[in-house]
């Protein structure tokens, strides 16, 4: 199999996000490919049509969180710059896909409806609807090389690719966490803009240069 995977050498493009990286290494696709029942024959899907996105079962390698796109990158923000990092990113029609640890799905809206319960000061109920896919569920990865069409890699993609047979994925606290903290974080700059009066548009202005 050396010769057929040799097509899932990293592709690198100079990107302006910090984490748009599109590598997907051999270690990082046979990972994915693991996932499913026969992870011989993605890998030789993956050899013939590399920049085909492909459907893989939740609950054995991993669990995805989905979130909306925006606040799914507050999240992802929120993983990197205060938290332990996360593991593989994706977004895919306009969801974030967060791979987390087998279990994620089943465990964290426990875990948020606590957190709404308790009312730590942390705006729990701000949080929006996650999706989580695990045991039974499917979801649709992006190609492990990107696509050259600039509407197929907008609409489907990686953020943070697969690099290893073993990606550390974070579990349902470490997302519970960065989803109260996304959401903290969206109230404080809401609250920050409403401090300002809105402008009244009734009122006079005048040039004061023209005053004798």
């Amino acid at each position: 199999m050396s010769s057929r995977t040799t097509f899932i050498e990293p592709f690198r493009a100079p990107l302006p996000d910090r984490f748009d990286v599109s590598d997907v290494t051999s270690e990082g696709a046979a990972w994915l490919a693991s996932a499913g029942t026969h992870p011989q024959g993605t890998l030789a899907l993956w050899a013939r049509r590399p920049t085909l996105p492909v459907v893989l079962p939740c609950g054995t390698a991993f669990d995805v969180v989905s979130a909306p796109a925006v606040f799914g990158r507050r999240m992802l923000d929120r993983l990197w710059d205060e938290g332990p990092g996360s593991g593989p990113v994706a977004t895919h029609r306009g969801r974030m896909l967060l791979f987390t640890a087998p279990g994620t799905a089943r465990r964290l809206p426990p875990l948020l409806d606590r957190e709404d319960r308790e009312d730590r000061g942390a705006p729990a109920r701000a949080v929006p609807p996650l999706l989580g896919h695990g045991p039974g569920d499917t979801v649709t990865v992006p190609a492990v090389r990107p696509a050259r069409t600039t509407a197929t890699h907008l609409s489907s993609r990686w953020l943070v690719a697969p690099d290893t047979r073993h990606p550390w994925l974070p579990g349902p606290e470490i997302v519970r966490w960065a989803a109260v903290r996304a959401a903290r974080a969206a109230a404080s700059a809401a609250v920050r803009i409403s401090i300002f009066p809105p402008a009244d548009l009734g009122a006079k202005v005048y040039d004061v240069s023209r005053r004798r």
